[in-house]
C-alpha cells in the first residue's frame, strides 16, 4: 500500500543554481536537496524516505490555501499562503552571483513576506546528510543567532531572523509571524565541516540576503532575455528553457537528465533509476533545443564538455558521464531507504554507463554540424575527435546495441540506432569532405550500405512502415525521430504511415507509450512516456496535420503541473506524474514541438540558421 504522506510528484516546485537543485512542495517543504552538486548525497531527502530523509519546512500554523508561481522569467519560486488571519508569501531560490553562475554561493534563500493581516508560521529544519545516513551534529554558534549542522563531509550554516531552538539534538524548530511589508529570512549555506567548525564564517545579514535575491532575479532575467520571445507559445517554451538551464552544471557545461534519483516509473515498483548524470543523447537534444530558441552558448559548452570527458577520443566515449566528467557511475542500492511511496530499491549510479548505444555517434556529429552551420570551423584536435566518431559509426553500425531505451534485455539491431549511425556518417561526410577526401569515400560507401540495411531489414514492406529492430516488427516511438536524423523526410509516405502506426498502436488516453507493454521484460507497468507525445506533435506539425498536432500538444501539456514542470512519465489512470523530475528530455521535446508548430503554421524559420 502506498504511503499517502508522500505528495504527488507534480506537487513539487524546482529551484536550482546550475550546480545544485532542490524540490519544494506546496506546503513549503524542501523534501529533496543535493549539495554542492546535483549528484551529491542529499541533505534533505524525505522524498525517498519520509521518516529519515530530512526536510526544511515553512508552513502556516492555521489552515491555509496556496497558490504559486515562478517570478517572471526566473527560477525563483513564490508560494502564497492565505489563512483566516491574513496572507503571506514564501520566496525560495538558490542565490546566484551578479557576474555569473560559474562560482556558486551554494545557498538556498527562503524569505517570508507579509501581504495582508498577520500569518504565523511553523519553521522546521531537519538536515540529514548522505541520503539520510548521517544525523548531523547541530549546535548554536556563540558568534551570532545561527546554527551549524555538520556530519561526515557535509555542513550547513543555518541563519536568519527566524528564532530557532534545538529539538531532539538534530533538528531546529521555531515560530514567527509576518505582517504586511515585513520580511523574515532563512539562509541555508552549504560549506564543508572544517569551514564551520569554529567561527570563521560570518552569517549573511538581512540586507545582504535581499541583495542576493535581487541579483538572482537579475541574473535569470538577463539569461532569459537572450532567447527568442516573439514566436507563438513562447512562454511555454521559455519556461522549459529555464528548466533546462537549471538542470545544467555550469563549471563543465554538462546537463543532468533530471534532478532526482529513483522516483518510480511504475507505482511502488522497482523501475527506479538515478538520472542525475549527463547522457550524451539527452544533452545533445537539450542544447539543440536551447539553440533553437537562441541560447547557443550552452550548445558550445556541452560540445567541449563531451570532448574533454571522452579524452578527445571516440574510443573513450561513454553514453553518460557525471556532470563533472566522471566515468565511474557504478549502480548500487541504498537498502535502508524506504523509497518514494515504498518504491524500492533506491538506486545511486546507473548501470547504463557500460551499455553500448550507437546513436551517441550521430548525436555528437549532429551537434558538430549545427555548430559548423553557425560559421565555426573545427580545429585540428576537434577534427580528430570527429573523425574518430565517424570511423566508430562506420565500424560498429553492424553490431546490436541497447538502443535509446537502454533495455536491459539482450541487445538488438534497433532501427533508430542505425539511423543515427547513418547520420554520423552523413554529417561527417559534409563536415570533412574537403579535409579528408579519401576517408570520405569510405564513409560514403558505408553510409549507402547502412541505408540499404535499414530499408531491407528495418522496414516492413507489406505494411510500408519502419519497425523497432531487425527481426522485431513491434512499433516503437523512437521511430518518430527518424526525420530529425535526416534519414527520411517528415512528409515521406513511409514516414507518414510509420507515424500513424506508432500513434495508433502506442496510444493510451491520447498519450504515447514508448513501446508495447512487456517489451523490456521489467517488472511493473510503467506510464506513458511524455517525450514521445511531443515527438508525435513535431511529426504531425511537419506533415502539416495541424489539427491533430494541436490536439496531441494540448493533451501532453495537460500532464504538466501549475508551474509548467514535467516528469518523465505519466499515469493516465491516476492523473499523476511518474519517474524522475523535472525531466530534461520532456522539456526539450516540448520546445522542439512548439518550434515545429510555429515554423510550419507561420511559414517562418523561427530557429533560423541554427536548425539542421
Amino acid at each position: 500500500m502506498e504511503d499517502i504522506r508522500y505528495p504527488p510528484i507534480g506537487d513539487y516546485g524546482f529551484i536550482a543554481d546550475c550546480h545544485s537543485m532542490a524540490l519544494i512542495s506546496r506546503t513549503g517543504s524542501i523534501d529533496w536537496c543535493c549539495m554542492p552538486r546535483v549528484d551529491s548525497g542529499s541533505c534533505f531527502g524525505r522524498l525517498l524516505d519520509w521518516d529519515n530523509g530530512g526536510y526544511c519546512r515553512i508552513t502556516p500554523i492555521q489552515a491555509y490555501r496556496t497558490s504559486r508561481r515562478y517570478l517572471s522569467d526566473t527560477l525563483v519560486l513564490e508560494t502564497t499562503f492565505q489563512t483566516e488571519t491574513g496572507t503571506a508569501r514564501l520566496i525560495d531560490c538558490y542565490t546566484l552571483r551578479a557576474g555569473g553562475e560559474r562560482r556558486s554561493h551554494r545557498q538556498i534563500l527562503r524569505i517570508l513576506e507579509g501581504i495582508e493581516g498577520q500569518v504565523e508560521f511553523q519553521v522546521e529544519v531537519a538536515p540529514r546528510f548522505d541520503y539520510g545516513v548521517v544525523r548531523p551534529w547541530v549546535r548554536w554558534r556563540s558568534s551570532g543567532e545561527d546554527y551549524v549542522a555538520i556530519g561526515g563531509a557535509d555542513g550547513l550554516l543555518i541563519s536568519g531572523e527566524i528564532p530557532l531552538d534545538l529539538h531532539n539534538l538534530h533538528d531546529l524548530v521555531g515560530r514567527c509571524t509576518v505582517a504586511p511589508g515585513q520580511r523574515k529570512r532563512l539562509s541555508l549555506l552549504y560549506r564543508r565541516p572544517e569551514w564551520l567548525d569554529g567561527n570563521r564564517l560570518r552569517s549573511p545579514s538581512g540586507t545582504l540576503l535581499d541583495k542576493r535575491l535581487e541579483q538572482t532575479l537579475r541574473w535569470w532575467r538577463n539569461w532569459t532575455a537572450q532567447g527568442r520571445t516573439d514566436m507563438p507559445c513562447a512562454d511555454m517554451a521559455r519556461r522549459s528553457a529555464i528548466v533546462l538551464k537549471g538542470l545544467s552544471y555550469r563549471p563543465t557545461g554538462a546537463i543532468a537528465a533530471a534532478a532526482t534519483t529513483s522516483l518510480p516509473e511504475a507505482p511502488g515498483g522497482s523501475r527506479n533509476w538515478d538520472y542525475r548524470y549527463s547522457w550524451v543523447r539527452d544533452s545533445c537534444f537539450a542544447v539543440n533545443s536551447l539553440a533553437g530558441l537562441g541560447y547557443v552558448k550552452e550548445a558550445d559548452a556541452f560540445r567541449r564538455f563531451i570532448e574533454r570527458s571522452a579524452a578527445g577520443s571516440a574510443d573513450e566515449l561513454q553514453i553518460l558521464f557525471g556532470v563533472g566528467g566522471e566515468r565511474r557511475l557504478h549502480e548500487y542500492a541504498l537498502a535502508k531507504l524506504d523509497g518514494y511511496r515504498g518504491a524500492r530499491p533506491v538506486r545511486i549510479g546507473n548501470a547504463a554507463e557500460n551499455q553500448t548505444q550507437l546513436d551517441a555517434y550521430g548525436e555528437l556529429l549532429e551537434l558538430a554540424w549545427r555548430w559548423h552551420q553557425r560559421g565555426k570551423t573545427p580545429d585540428e584536435d576537434y577534427q580528430r575527435f570527429l573523425v574518430g566518431l565517424v570511423d566508430a559509426a562506420a565500424k560498429y553500425w553492424r553490431e546490436p546495441d541497447r538502443g535509446i531505451w537502454e533495455m536491459r534485455s539482450e541487445p538488438r539491431h534497433f532501427v533508430q540506432s542505425k539511423a543515427m549511425c547513418w547520420a554520423a556518417l552523413d554529417r561527417g561526410i559534409k563536415l570533412l569532405k574537403d579535409a579528408l577526401p579519401a576517408r570520405v569515400e569510405d564513409w560514403i560507401r558505408e553510409r549507402e550500405a547502412l541505408r540499404q540495411a535499414i530499408e531491407t531489414h528495418g522496414y516492413d514492406r507489406e505494411r510500408g512502415i519502419f519497425i523497432q529492430a531487425f527481426g522485431y516488427p513491434a512499433p516503437d516511438a523512437a521511430l518518430l525521430l527518424l526525420p530529425t536524423a535526416g534519414f527520411i523526410a517528415f512528409d515521406d509516405p513511409r514516414m507518414i504511415r510509420t507515424t500513424d502506426t506508432v500513434w495508433t498502436a502506442l496510444d493510451e488516453n491520447g498519450l504515447l507509450r514508448r513501446y508495447p507493454i512487456g517489451s523490456d521484460r521489467l517488472e511493473g507497468r510503467e506510464g506513458v512516456f511524455l517525450p514521445c507525445s511531443f515527438w508525435l506533435v513535431e511529426c504531425l506539425a511537419r506533415q502539416r496535420r495541424f489539427h491533430d498536432a494541436h490536439a496531441v500538444l494540448d493533451r501532453a501539456l495537460a500532464t504538466g503541473n501549475d508551474l509548467g514542470l514535467f516528469a518523465e512519465e505519466y499515469d493516465t489512470r491516476t492523473g499523476e506524474m511518474l519517474g524522475n523530475y523535472p525531466q530534461a528530455l520532456t522539456h526539450l521535446s516540448l520546445i522542439s514541438a512548439i518550434v515545429a508548430l510555429a515554423e510550419m503554421e507561420t511559414g517562418k524559420d523561427w530557429a533560423g540558421e541554427i536548425r539542421y
